[in-house]
């Protein structure tokens, strides 16, 4: 890479508006917010029930993940350009949304073994 391209390329990073960086980072975090939330709404749901240490584990797990995962790509992304930022956001979300089905299907077929 050569020095105008290294100068170009910090330049660009300067010149990305903190709105933009904020309105895809929010605009996003609402989808990995409604995927914790969603699991804190199945967790409540479950509690009555009696859950063993795995079950809390499961949906405490469930909650906490899709806040690691946005912070993750936050982390990895804000310094980029915008659509670098877009695309690691929605990766992300990928991942979530696959790691909620994991635990939608596990703990269908295996809900017994979630109970005290």
């Amino acid at each position: 890479m050569s020095q105008t391209d290294a100068r170009a390329a910090a330049s660009a990073r300067r010149t990305t508006p903190t709105w933009l960086i904020a309105t895809i980072a929010g605009a996003l975090g609402l989808f990995y917010a409604y995927a914790a939330w969603n699991a804190l709404g199945n967790l409540l749901q479950a509690a009555p029930l009696g859950l063993n240490a795995l079950g809390w584990f499961v949906w405490i797990f469930a909650i906490v993940f899709p806040l690691l995962v946005w912070a993750g790509a936050f982390a990895l992304g804000y310094k980029r350009p915008p659509h670098h930022l877009l695309l690691v956001m929605l990766t992300g979300l990928a991942l979530v949304a696959v790691f909620w089905l994991n635990v939608v299907a596990y703990t269908t077929l295996k809900t017994a073994s979630l109970l005290a």
